[in-house]
């Protein structure tokens, strides 16, 4: 959020169509306060954008209750998906099982009765079957709107009383002798059922394209083995608290988050990270509660619980990313708050019209044709399947990428990842796997390679960085003993310097150290160049000591992630601090089409100003601290999910493994979601702005146009779910 801002989320109840969240989302604007509201029609889940403690719940609850809505008590209160379908299923049952015989009861108009047989059956329909359409109607009448509700409990009711009032006047007028009655109330039946059938099969694809958030839920652990009093008991999930021990057997799951203090293991993380490869784990080593210890016993410290795992922190970028508003999304809201209304005066005029047309010609008023005219204008249009068009494929999108690891982190994301068409990648630790060794060590003059390798890991020994650590690691394992440092100074993106064993000692790039007025040999002097290696320059009281040769390895998919970029249309830009010479090795291996090196950390974020201010819609991929910066300043931020907090902060999707194939498939995923959006509202519009004339001109049955109506939100979620088979998330 921004500064001074604050989301808050609750979860709305009662609403049947995009319409209803239009007028949430109205409701809560009227606050003062509120600067921005996201009702997400699908979901129930409605997010509030407002000033630190600027506005209390209660008065948001209290503008949604005014637009006739009610708020869910808690997270768990909101619609079971399955509960609803069944609901919707046993009301389709029971009134198709009663209007079947009113279809059949069309053709034996001579059976003594058949209209008052035609309104037994039709009676239970109107008022039991229908009875959730009259609920919502009128709700929505006492706070002086129209949802779809009105149209389907309007349509049905005018077809039902209208017949009501011919069987009225047919037995109890006078009529001619082997005239049988023929009423609507097939037609009010079917109209009804036809809706319940639809909304049946909605509310079962619509929990279908929101499972994502109750299967990441499932994997919850719900008991663990931890240690008290020197044993380990196994307790409920509820009791573990950080700092517990636990004990993770060969073939459990990792019941929560914790840190490996013993024992070594291979840990399959795909269901949480998407990596497809179990990932050894050693003493020191992070885990990931849900994930499954495959092969070796781990003891390990709990360091996170419930709403701070990672696990849980998934779901709430989930939740996030469901309940956000794309900007196609304002159009249909606009388009529905004015909908219903918009189609009853159609309807009003529709039925005028032939009553005026027949009546002018000299004809006889055809009263009947009229009424079922303004009939199919109700029950045809259908305003659920815009506001299902964008919620529905945000929710497939969103739960298909937390499925592999790809996490998004609202609508704008997936917009602004759809049209990028430059991909800046950082090196260390995005292309390369970030952990570089140690390759050789050339002291100067007399100095011996313990020497130089024992001051220069000493200086390394208080840095974060992968190369310091390479360092210190080759030290350790030459058996060097590492001295204290005092006076340690870090330079990011060049160096560190401290005082070891009375000695100034400074290690950095070899343009940092002349920059200090150290003269050095060229590298090519002091060793055998080797292209992709990284030179390290050493100094001892400001002169030249040596060089420490350092080498990072290519990630096992760098290669045919970066070909997958380019087959989808991308252009590619290595950004790195590494030596032009070393750089360009990379990029070649990698087939990258550009390389920026010699990049100082705070000079990321200006590179990628300079490739947006050239017309270029850049997504930067980074992983560290220092990529944050540049991580804010692209189009689209991308957090490889080793990185830290700061940089996923500043991203708009997160990749939760190390694959670099993660940034194709989020791009490709983020396109395939808009063109269903754009697909879902073309054929929202299209299907309304196409039927509602044809019902006008009477080329559609009332029963016909019910019918449309029930499959034509069936349809936008439909779409939406195909997504799972349109894209493509395994990696090549």
């Amino acid at each position: 959020m921004e500064n001074g801002t604050a989301s808050k989320t609750i979860i709305v109840t009662g609403m049947s169509c995009g319409s209803c969240a239009a007028a949430v989302r109205g409701s809560l604007l009227k606050v003062e306060g509120i600067e921005d509201a996201n009702v997400n029609y699908a979901t129930g889940q409605t997010t509030v954008v407002c000033p630190l403690g600027g506005v209390s719940e209660k008065k948001i609850i209290e503008a949604v209750r005014k637009a006739g809505f009610d708020v869910a008590k808690s997270a768990d209160d909101r619609r079971d998906a399955n509960a609803e379908a069944l609901a919707w299923r046993w009301r389709f049952i029971l009134g198709v099982s009663l209007s079947v015989p009113l279809m059949v009861l069309m053709v034996l108009r001579d059976i003594p009765y058949v209209g008052w047989i035609e309104l037994i059956l039709a009676t239970p329909v109107q008022t039991i079957v229908a009875y959730p359409f009259y609920k919502g109607a009128l709700k929505s009448l006492r706070h002086l709107r129209a949802n779809m509700d009105t149209l389907v409990a309007g349509g049905s009711t005018v077809a039902y009383l209208y017949s009501l009032g011919l069987l009225l006047a047919w037995t109890f007028g006078e009529h001619e002798a082997g005239h049988v009655f023929h009423g609507y109330f097939e037609t009010g039946a079917f109209i009804v059922s036809f809706i319940c059938l639809g909304k049946y099969l909605e509310t079962r694809a619509r929990g279908k394209a929101g499972d994502a958030i109750a299967s990441l839920m499932r994997l919850e652990a719900r008991t663990a083995r931890v240690q008290r009093d020197g044993e380990f008991v196994e307790v409920p999930i509820e009791e573990i608290q950080p700092g517990d021990i636990i004990q993770v057997r060969p073939g459990e799951k990792i019941p929560v988050d914790g840190e490996c203090i013993e024992g070594r293991s291979a840990v399959d993380e795909s269901l949480v990270t998407g990596e497809s490869l179990p990932v050894e784990k050693k003493p020191g080593d992070k885990l990931i509660g849900a994930t499954v210890n495959t092969d070796g016993s781990l003891i390990c410290r709990v360091t996170a619980v419930g709403k701070d795992s990672v696990l849980r922190q998934i779901v709430d970028l989930v939740e996030q990313a469901q309940a956000s508003r794309a900007s196609v999304q304002r159009f249909a809201d606009r388009v529905s708050a004015v909908f219903v209304p918009v189609v009853l005066v159609i309807a009003l005029l529709a039925t005028l019209s032939w009553w005026g047309y027949t009546g002018v010609n000299g004809e006889q008023i055809n009263w009947a044709r009229g009424v079922m005219i303004g009939v199919a204008v109700l029950v045809v249009a259908c305003p659920c399947a815009l506001g299902l068009a964008t919620p529905t494929a945000i929710m497939v999108a969103s739960g298909m990428g937390a499925r592999r690891g790809i996490l998004i982190r609202d609508a704008e994301a997936l917009e602004t990842a759809c049209n990028i068409d430059t991909v800046v990648m950082d090196k260390t630790g995005t292309i390369t796997r970030g952990k570089p060794s140690v390759v050789g060590c050339y002291p100067a003059g007399e100095l011996s390679e313990t020497d130089l390798l024992m001051k220069a890991a000493a200086a390394e020994a208080h840095s974060e960085h992968p190369a310091a650590k390479a360092v210190v690691n080759y030290a350790e394992k030459q058996g060097i003993s590492v001295p204290p440092v005092d006076n340690f100074r870090s330079f990011a993106g060049r160096g560190v310097e401290g005082i070891a064993e009375g000695t100034h000692v400074r290690i950095g790039k070899p343009g940092w150290l002349r920059e200090t007025g150290i003269e050095l040999p060229a590298e090519k002097e002091a060793f055998k160049e080797v292209a992709g290696q990284t030179s390290l320059a050493v100094a001892f009281d400001d002169d030249f000591a040596g060089y420490i040769v350092i080498r990072d390895t290519l990630k096992e998919d760098s290669v045919s992630a970066v070909r997958r970029l380019h087959e989808d249309g991308l252009h590619t830009v290595m950004l790195t601090g590494d030596s032009e010479t070393a750089a360009k090795s990379i990029a070649e291996q990698v087939g990258v089409d550009e390389v920026i090196a010699e990049v100082h950390p705070e000079e990321k974020a200006a590179c990628i100003t300079r490739l947006t201010g050239r017309g270029a819609r850049v997504a930067m991929v980074g992983d560290g601290v220092n990529d944050a910066p540049a991580l804010a300043a692209a189009d689209l931020g991308i957090a490889m999910g080793s990185g830290t907090d700061v940089a996923r902060d500043a991203a708009g999707i997160i990749l939760m493994g190390n694959r670099l194939s993660g940034v194709a498939q989020a791009i490709e995923l983020s396109r395939a979601t808009m063109k269903t959006i754009r697909q879902n509202m073309y054929w929202a519009l299209g299907y309304n702005a196409v039927l509602i004339p044809l019902a006008c001109l009477g080329v559609i049955h009332p029963m016909l146009a019910s019918a449309a109506m029930a499959f034509s939100s069936v349809s936008v979620v439909s779409n939406s779910l195909l997504l799972k088979r349109r894209v493509n998330l395994q990696t090549t």
